[in-house]
C-alpha cells in the first residue's frame, strides 16, 4: 500500500525539506517529492505541521509506574505504549545494578517479549551496571558492584539472543580494557559512567573501543584543572558520544552548551534516564531497592542524590531550544539519529530515509506531539 504525507516541513536524514510529499510504501519510507502526486485520496494532509523521525531513547528505566526491573511483560509493554505520547518510537529498556541472577531474569524477560510490545519498538537492551565504583554510585546499588567479566557478558548475550546493544562500566575496574575489546568486537557499545576514573584510565578504555559517556557530568569524576577526570575525557576524546539529561536539574543549560560546543551537536545524545515516576504525579516511588521521593518534578533518594529523572524526550528537545543552545533541527537529531548511531542501531531507527521503517512523529512549531506513527500506521493521536 502507498500513501503520501504532506506537511510544511520534513526533517530528513540529509537535511530539511520544505512543503512537499513523502511517500510511505508498505510501512517503509519512500521518496520525497515537491510535486503533488496524481492520486488525491492517498494523501494525508498535515498542513501547518512538521514531520520528524521518531525519537530514540537509549537510556530509560521506566514510565507510568512501570520499571524494566519489574521483570514482567506488562511493565515493558506499559513503557512501550506510554512512550508514543512523547514521540518516542524506539528505545533501549535500561536495567539497574543488581545481582547477576536478577539481571539475567531481566534480560530473559526482555528478549522473550520485545517483539510483542504494542508501542515504541524495543531495539535492544542497555545494561547500566553492575561494573561500577562507589564514589559516584548515584542510585546504583553498590552491594552488587564488581569487576567486568567477559564470561558473564557472553552468557547474557546468549540469553538475550544478541539483543544487548550497550553496557556501562567504570573504566578503572580491573579487566575493563579486555572487556571493552570483547564487547566492541561483538557489536556492543561500551559506555563509561558511575566512575571516579582519571582521564588516563578513561582514555585507555576509549582507545580500546568505548564510545559513550553515561549521563555526562552526572555520576563521574568532574573536570579539574589538574585532573581532567571523566568529564574532561568526555570533552577531549574524539569520536565519542556524550549523553545529556536536559531536564534543567541534572545539568545546567550552560554546562550542556559547553559540552555541545566542544563535542559538536553531532556527538550529543539526548536521553531521559526516566524512572517509573515518569508521567506520574509527585510522590513516593521505588527505584531498584531504593525509596525515591519525587517533588516538583525532581526524583531524589533520601540522601539527596538524584535518582534518575521524570523527563520525557519531547521535553528534552523543548528545553534545549528554550535554552537557546540548539536549533530545532539539531535538537531533533540529538534525540533521534545520534542516540541510534551511538548504539549501532541507526540501520533500523533514528532518521527519515528511503527504505527505513516509517516511524515518525507529527509536531507543530511549539514541539507538541500530535501523532506518532509506527511502520506507517498512526499509533498515537493527541486529543488536543
Amino acid at each position: 500500500m502507498k500513501n503520501f504525507i504532506y506537511a510544511d516541513k520534513f526533517f530528513m536524514k540529509y537535511g530539511i525539506e520544505e512543503k512537499g510529499y513523502l511517500s510511505i510504501i508498505d510501512g517503509k519510507f519512500g521518496k520525497f517529492q515537491k510535486e503533488k502526486p496524481d492520486v488525491n485520496d492517498n494523501i494525508i494532509d498535515y498542513s501547518g505541521k512538521y514531520i520528524a523521525p521518531g525519537l530514540v531513547d537509549t537510556h530509560i528505566h521506566g514510565l507510568l509506574n512501570a520499571d524494566v526491573m519489574d521483570n514482567t511483560f506488562e511493565a515493558i509493554n506499559t513503557i512501550s505504549k506510554g512512550l508514543l505520547k512523547y514521540g518516542v518510537t524506539s528505545f533501549l529498556p535500561t536495567t539497574l545494578t543488581d545481582s547477576i541472577e536478577t539481571l539475567s531474569e531481566s534480560i530473559e524477560n526482555i528478549s522473550n517479549n520485545y517483539k510483542k510490545v504494542e508501542g515504541a519498538k524495543i531495539q535492544g537492551i542497555f545494561l547500566e551496571g553492575p561494573f561500577f565504583t562507589e564514589k559516584h554510585k548515584g542510585a546504583q546499588n553498590e552491594k552488587y558492584f564488581k569487576d567486568p567479566e567477559i564470561n558473564v557478558l557472553k552468557k547474557w548475550q546468549e540469553k538475550s539472543g544478541n539483543l544487548i546493544k550497550k553496557i556501562a562500566i567504570a573504566p578503572e575496574r580491573e579487566g575493563a580494557v579486555e572487556f571493552t575489546k570483547y564487547a566492541t568486537k561483538n557489536n556492543i557499545s561500551i559506555a563509561l559512567g558511575h566512575s571516579s576514573s582519571t582521564f588516563e584510565q578513561a582514555e585507555k578504555v576509549v582507545n580500546s573501543g568505548a564510545k559513550i559517556f553515561v549521563h555526562t557530568y552526572n555520576g563521574m569524576s568532574p573536570l579539574n584543572h589538574r585532573e581532567p577526570g571523566m568529564v574532561g575525557a568526555a570533552m577531549a576524546l574524539k569520536d565519542t558520544y556524550a549523553e545529556l539529561i536536559c531536564d534543567g536539574h541534572h545539568v545546567s543549560p550552560i554546562a550542556a552548551k559547553i559540552m555541545m560546543d566542544i563535542k559538536s551537536r553531532d556527538n550529543i545524545a539526548l536521553i531521559t534516564d526516566c524512572m517509573r515516576a515518569g508521567a506520574m504525579p509527585d510522590g513516593e516511588y521505588i527505584l531498584g531497592k531504593f525509596d525515591v521521593n519525587v517533588k516538583n518534578g525532581v526524583a531524589r533518594l533520601s540522601s539527596g542524590s538524584l535518582a534518575g529523572s521524570v523527563l520525557t524526550m519531547n521535553n528534552a528537545i523543548k528545553n534545549v531550544i528554550d535554552w537557546n543552545i540548539a536549533t530545532l533541527e539539531e535538537a531533533i537529531k540529538m534525540a533521534s539519529y545520534v542516540p541510534a548511531l551511538s548504539c549501532n542501531i541507526n540501520d533500523v531507527c533514528g532518521c527519515i530515509d528511503q527504505g527505513m521503517d516509517a516511524d515518525f512523529i507529527v509536531i507543530d512549531n511549539n514541539l507538541n506531539v500530535h501523532e506518532t506513527y509506527i511502520n506507517g500506521v498512526c499509533k498515537y493521536k493527541s486529543d488536543k
